[in-house]
């Protein structure tokens, strides 16, 4: 899966702010916590959900259940905005 192309980020401020280019069914401007933004920023390339998990458990001390529930709902969100390509 990878971020659909009209989806752009912008780091501001320390805040991680995704917006729809408009070619979307989504039009809008959406602020990630930073675990939102590091899932998106590993969606800027091929990946599945199995190495998006890996790569946080190298990042964040927290149980494999806990990060694996995250990542699911993270991406069923941006799923619900038309923001993945699978």
């Amino acid at each position: 899966m990878k971020l659909r192309d009209g989806f752009i980020t912008h780091n501001t401020d320390g805040k991680h702010i995704m917006v729809s280019s408009g070619n979307n069914d989504f039009n809008g401007l959406i602020y990630n916590n930073d675990t939102a933004a590091f899932i998106v920023e590993c969606l800027k390339t091929e990946i599945s959900k199995e190495e998006i998990v890996s790569k946080m458990l190298e990042k964040y001390d927290a149980k494999q259940d806990i990060i694996s529930a995250d990542v699911e709902k993270i991406l069923n969100i941006l799923r619900g905005i038309g923001a993945i390509d699978e």
